[in-house]
């Protein structure tokens, strides 16, 4: 199973790029994993916020495959424990799952279709965070659940 992480918005500020790079190449251990930074959308400085949404969507949607299994982070999402996130990946692996996206949407969140469309919707927490530390935050995490699968030391519950 591939994990891709995609992100709305513009690239890794240099805060944050050190420790995603990091994780990412840790995770990669694991399984094969890459970060897909979709830019906005031309204009997008000048568009409505539905406006800009729904361009964004169309982006989205125009991007994955009919088979991919999307993880929309939304705040309105299910939360789950570092365990659960570790049994919610094995549980993709095990069903031949090729790859699962985890999606970050824009400053606004995401259009309707992309929401439809997703296969799971995953809070990380009821805090709201910059889109940059949810970068972060979500490579950190999956990681945590990859060492969990191998009942490795960095997790300590």
């Amino acid at each position: 199973m591939k994990i891709q992480f995609w992100s709305v918005g513009k690239a890794h500020e240099n805060y944050i790029k050190g420790g995603v790079e990091d994780f990412t190449a840790r995770i990669g251990k694991y399984f094969p994993v890459e970060w897909i930074l979709l830019g906005a959308p031309k204009n997008s400085s000048v568009m409505q916020e539905a406006q800009l949404k729904k361009k964004e969507g169309e982006l989205i949607l125009g991007a994955l495959q009919k088979e991919d299994f999307l993880v929309l982070l939304d705040e309105r999402g299910k939360q789950m424990s570092s365990e659960a996130l570790a049994s919610f990946i094995q549980a993709r692996a095990n069903e031949s799952v090729r790859k699962i996206v985890f999606l970050i949407g824009g400053a606004y969140g995401v259009d309707e279709p992309v929401s439809v469309r997703a296969n799971y919707k995953w809070s990380l927490s009821m805090l709201v965070f910059p889109h940059q530390l949810v970068r972060l935050i979500l490579a950190e995490q999956v990681y945590r659940a990859c060492t969990i699968l191998r009942n490795e030391k960095y997790h300590h519950s």
